[in-house]
């Protein structure tokens, strides 16, 4: 069986973004499927302008193409308490068979933050991560993103981490690996979707037509 992706956020809402790095990610890892997995409630993100979480997931249940290895999974949702990604990677380890390559999806920016999630010392020995950069956002970064993250790798994580060139990937004796990936940067964000919903500005060009309609029939983010 191919690998299966965990892909978390608040997707408020779920944009053409999203979609286009887990369609990169799906094919550079030569993916089964990839779990869209809305936080009901995110430990670091406030709760203003968050739709209701009930509301983001059939935005992502709506959006997702059938037959492309997409899956919308509520397993938050139905979880009592905050949203801690340990508590869902273990329910899919324990849900999958164990024969079953398992990675979990996040930004570089959720990643450089990633000492301040509960229990993230444990994330490495259950899960390898996949660490999606943008190309358009080197040009802001001060460092290449392998040295950027190996800097804090080595600091916030586990000093034995050694970077692989050759395959754009952190390696340990005992814990999982870290791999970084590049992604196709869309110039779109949640953030300004909700401000153009307010504004009146169209959002077509930025979401899936059902998406779009969901928001305007239910009258999110205004």
């Amino acid at each position: 069986m191919n690998g299966i992706g965990l892909f978390g956020g608040t997707f408020n809402p779920l944009h053409n973004g999203h979609l286009k790095v887990a369609e990169d990610v799906k094919a550079g890892f030569k993916l089964e499927k990839i779990y869209f997995i809305p936080s009901a409630v995110p430990p670091h993100k406030g709760a203003d302008d968050l739709a209701d979480e009930k509301d983001r997931f059939q935005m992502i249940k709506a959006a997702i193409p059938p037959g492309r290895g997409f899956m919308a999974s509520d397993v938050e949702i139905h979880r009592q308490g905050p949203s801690y990604t340990i508590d869902t990677v273990r329910y899919f380890k324990n849900k999958l068979p164990e024969s079953t390559p398992c990675y979990l999806i996040v930004g570089i920016d959720a990643f450089l933050e990633i000492d301040t999630w509960k229990s993230f010392q444990k994330l490495f020995g259950l899960i390898p991560f996949i660490v999606m950069t943008r190309p358009a956002e080197e040009t802001k970064r001060t460092a290449k993103p392998s040295a950027e993250l190996g800097k804090y790798i080595h600091g916030q994580v586990d000093p034995g981490y050694e970077f692989l060139q050759q395959e754009t990937c952190f390696v340990h004796p005992t814990k999982q690996s870290v791999y970084l990936f590049h992604v196709t940067p869309l110039d779109i964000s949640s953030t300004k979707i909700r401000n153009f919903v307010r504004q009146g500005v169209s959002i077509k060009r930025m979401v899936p037509g059902s998406v779009e309609k969901y928001i305007h029939k239910k009258g999110l983010y205004l």
